[in-house]
């Protein structure tokens, strides 16, 4: 799957639980989200970096605070909040194409380690053929 098959295929199944995503659509994905997310990251400190400084230099919190939650923030928020669901929903097709359950996802709930796990999931070939999950 190319990359932006990959993109258009994750916005086509936004929140589809079902089927299987390929290793090359759920990578491809994540490198679409990462290039989209890091201009709002970059965005946001270079905003909020001088005027954080300056709060923290005068001990003011309500500065401090009005720096920290500015209109950048809310806008990689926002971004963020839109890419979260077909994330989501292409890391669960992911496991399904190991033949696995969308439930494995809470393996992350296990500090480190179950990072580790869902990464060594997303790396390994999907299963050959139909599996459980084929829809």
């Amino acid at each position: 799957m190319s990359f932006g098959q990959a993109i258009a295929n994750g916005f086509k199944k936004y929140a589809s639980w079902k089927g299987r995503a390929t290793r090359s659509e759920f990578w491809f994905w994540t490198l679409f989200v990462v290039i989209v997310q890091i201009p709002f990251s970059i965005i946001y400190n270079i905003t909020s970096q001088s005027a954080l400084q300056s709060a923290i230099a005068e001990g003011n919190q309500g500065a401090f605070l009005a720096a920290l939650f500015g209109p950048a923030y809310w806008l990689l928020v926002l971004v963020s909040l839109v890419f979260f669901l077909p994330s989501l929903a292409v890391l669960i097709r992911r496991l399904h194409d190991l033949d696995r359950s969308g439930g494995w996802y809470w393996i992350l709930l296990v500090p480190f380690a179950g990072s580790i796990v869902l990464l060594v999931f997303t790396l390994l070939p999907g299963t050959p053929g139909k599996n459980r999950f084929d829809v």
